[in-house]
């Protein structure tokens, strides 16, 4: 359970683990919003759907960002969105964009400032910009800051936080069919991180007789429903002086999953999983104190990891780091990181490669990164025609456009992943961007390089002319195609 945020500055001193990475930057949004932004989403259209968190008059308001003509995020506007219906205001609860570009919300730690760990649900349709109301899962008593994630196949899974129970979602009928039989412990505070292979990775976050070390892991297998033991994290992750919390677990490029904790035995332990030996090695601790109990991080194009981390549990004083396969680099921090705790933040990698972070204020910052893109992760197209008609819908073929990882992680209470194809299309007279709206892909797999699909709608009011095309996937972009718009 989060406290209610602290009015006091605590202070740390940071010995920098490989020293300051001074080309890295972070940069105000031009038009900060007017509200407290929190859980972020990046819709099919390339647009950003945000949260409103305060508790005098949001929770359930949603707003929208979306870039300039020129494709800058800095430099985007502020739209608002259709509100949950006047009953739902959570906070801290699970959230996915779907395969075919809806927006799922699920439960909340609270509801309007209310610890009712709800079972409320809702789902929205960004064409239609509205929300449906969703019953849970047969049985259920509690959702609250529920683990999720769209699996392989596009099904949404959901956790119940409170115990062993989870459910798969019938988006058609809006219906939950329970799975997960042989969980080890109970589902709270787990993060979940979807591997190539399909299955599901989870930290356990309990100790109990059959485990008395707490370094348990475990994986989800959709062809069975059930779960299976992952190894020993060697150490422990999850903080076991009463809040039971951990950090974000971010699959690499490198087929590496980089799991990161909080201050359960004395420091902030990460450790590493490797999808090819099947087996934990541990990393380096966070300095001083540091560790992530509950916090973001994020997949940057070049296969770094972004992560903040702050001082014991919930105290504040927040720092960054770019964890690199080797070390975590210290790299700049936002404006509001002394008043800040690692849970306060989200974290979104644009279409642009840059990362959007929210802190639950009126600040908005974009992270630039300056390294390459990994390797083998850009997606290719397949196009059929050489002329596109505005306002017309097409079947885009090709590879890679579901990206090497979901790219964003927080642990439980909120999830944003974005392995799913964005295309972009600019003029070439005018530079001016316009962002389409992809939607029934084929496949949200992670490393998947066999063929792939999106349904592509482009806009009616782009401009004409010589243009070229792109898909992006978690930042990266492919090759330019010359196309024509009339």
């Amino acid at each position: 359970m989060k406290p209610l945020r602290m009015l006091v500055v605590a202070t740390v001193a940071l010995l920098a683990a490989a020293g300051m990475a001074s080309a890295q930057s972070w940069q105000p949004l031009t038009n900060q919003p007017a509200f407290t932004a929190g859980t972020v989403l990046l819709l099919n259209d390339g647009t950003v759907m945000v949260h409103h968190e305060d508790p005098n008059d949001g929770y359930s308001d949603w707003y929208r960002l979306t870039p300039d003509i020129n494709g800058s995020y800095v430099n985007g506007t502020w739209s608002q969105l259709a509100s949950l219906s006047s009953d739902y205001g959570p906070l801290f609860f699970a959230s996915a964009v779907l395969a075919d570009g809806k927006v799922i919300v699920e439960g909340g730690e609270q509801n309007f400032s209310q610890y009712v760990w709800t079972t409320l649900g809702a789902i929205y349709d960004p064409v239609a910009n509205s929300w449906t109301s969703i019953n849970p899962p047969s049985g259920w008593t509690s959702i609250g800051d529920a683990s999720s994630a769209v699996l392989f196949n596009k099904t949404f899974m959901l956790a119940n936080c409170c115990d062993r129970q989870q459910a798969l979602f019938d988006e058609a009928t809006l219906t939950w069919t329970a799975t997960g039989s042989g969980k080890f412990d109970s589902n709270n505070e787990e993060g979940w991180t979807l591997l190539p292979t399909g299955n599901v990775l989870t930290v356990d976050a309990y100790t109990d007789v059959n485990d008395p070390t707490g370094t348990n892991s475990e994986l989800y297998t959709p062809s069975s429903g059930s779960w299976s033991s992952a190894g020993s994290t060697i150490v422990q992750l999850w903080d076991s002086h009463g809040s039971y919390e951990v950090g974000p677990a971010v699959l690499r490029p490198d087929g590496t999953v980089f799991a990161t904790g909080a201050n359960g035995a004395g420091a902030g332990h990460t450790s590493i999983y490797s999808l090819s030996t099947q087996a934990w090695t541990p990393g380096p601790d966070f300095p001083d104190g540091l560790d992530v109990a509950d916090g973001p991080a994020a997949l940057l194009p070049d296969g770094n990891v972004l992560v903040s981390a702050s001082p014991g549990i919930f105290e504040l004083n927040t720092y960054f780091f770019e964890w690199n396969g080797t070390g975590l680099i210290s790299v700049p921090r936002t404006p509001n990181s002394p008043n800040n705790s690692s849970w306060y933040g989200r974290m979104l990698v644009l279409p642009t490669g840059q990362v959007l972070y929210t802190d639950g204020s009126n600040d908005v910052e974009i992270y630039t990164p300056t390294g390459n893109p990994y390797p083998g992760l850009a997606p290719s197209a397949l196009l059929t025609a050489a002329v596109l008609s505005r306002g017309s819908s097409l079947v885009l073929s090709g590879s890679k456009f579901n990206g090497a990882s979901q790219a964003n992680a927080y642990g439980d209470d909120a999830q944003d992943a974005t392995n799913y194809p964005i295309v972009r299309i600019t003029n070439v007279a005018t530079g001016h961007v316009f962002y389409c709206r992809t939607h029934d892909h084929s496949t949200m797999a992670v490393g998947y390089s066999g063929p792939t699909y999106t349904h592509l709608d482009i806009p009616s009011k782009m401009e004409t002319g010589q243009s070229y095309l792109e898909v992006v996937v978690n930042g990266i972009a492919s090759p330019r195609y010359n196309v024509g718009i009339k």
